[in-house]
């Protein structure tokens, strides 16, 4: 059953619960302000400082998790097409948030909801090709 989740919910739903913890909820407008803050920061060797942001953090676990979604849609399991369902669910609400919500009018949320929109795409794409396979069209032999 958890294997039809997609996994693209928890970089989402770690967006969710950050702009919840704001003073304002989901019509805070300082949500751009929050994701742009410094946490931490490396030494490069170059002597400049790497500041690393929670939108850098956000956007990185949302393209690890982006690969390996990537790689579940390729196994032909049933849970495969629950989990292109939730997907597109998980878009839909994405992009309602988007528009809605000025707490989630951020560069971060757009590209994460950009790699949900890759992942439904990919998946569906990735299905109809391996399905294609599934099926012979060959010529008719007398």
């Amino acid at each position: 059953m958890f294997a039809a989740l997609p996994l693209l919910a928890l970089p989402v739903l770690a967006y969710n619960l950050a702009i919840l913890a704001l003073a304002g909820g989901f019509r805070s407008q300082e949500a751009s302000i929050r994701m742009s803050e410094p946490l931490f920061s490396f030494s490069m060797n170059t002597g400049v400082d790497w500041p690393v942001t929670l939108g850098d953090l956000l956007l990185l676990a949302g393209l690890v998790v982006l690969f390996i979604e990537l790689l579940k849609s390729t196994t032909s399991r049933r849970t495969v097409i629950v989990n292109h369902a939730l997907s597109m669910l998980l878009f839909v609400g994405c992009l309602v948030e988007f528009l809605l919500a000025p707490a989630f009018a951020t560069s971060t949320f757009f590209l994460l909801t950009v790699m949900v929109l890759l992942d439904v795409l990919a998946g569906f794409i990735v299905t109809i090709v391996s399905a294609r396979r599934d099926v012979d069209f060959g010529q008719d032999v007398p």
